[in-house]
């Protein structure tokens, strides 16, 4: 790979699930790519302005309290839960997943990430069928967003 944009393009949710279930530390990002973003490896709180130790991600390793419960549910979810950020944060903002390590917590108790391995795009198909996943669920349940004032 000769940039952080080259990646591979993770084209289904049975692609990322198999990733998740056999790495660790794995996270999704919402950005306009690794190729920028590694150039200062730091987010910005929005509110504040406040520079952050890390770059904010979500986390799609299960958590232990999930016990044998479908992994795909859970990558599902986690996809379906901030799919709402490319509309919110503007044109280019797309998902990518990554590997890193977990540097503290940001104002919204997102994960921030050093040490980033950048893994591959999330394809739009990919979110496609996280939101089909979570329509199948019995519980109600809609994406994480604020409106506005």
């Amino acid at each position: 790979m000769s940039s952080p944009d080259e990646l591979p393009v993770l084209r289904t949710l049975e692609e990322l699930t198999g990733l998740v279930e056999r790495r660790g530390s794995m996270y999704v990002r919402w950005s306009r790519g690794p190729a920028i973003d590694l150039k200062s490896l730091s987010s910005t709180d929005d509110l504040t302005g406040v520079p952050l130790p890390g770059l904010s991600a979500n986390s799609l390793d299960v958590e232990p309290w999930w016990d044998n419960r479908p992994v795909r549910v859970w990558v599902a979810r986690r996809l379906y839960d901030y799919a709402h950020l490319p509309r919110d944060k503007g044109p280019g903002v797309h998902p990518w997943a990554l590997r890193g390590q977990e540097a503290g917590r940001g104002p919204d108790n997102e994960p921030l990430v050093q040490d980033i391995e950048p893994v591959g795009w999330i394809d739009a198909r990919v979110i496609e069928e996280a939101a089909e996943e979570v329509a199948r669920q019995e519980g109600g349940w809609g994406p994480l967003r604020r409106e506005g004032r």
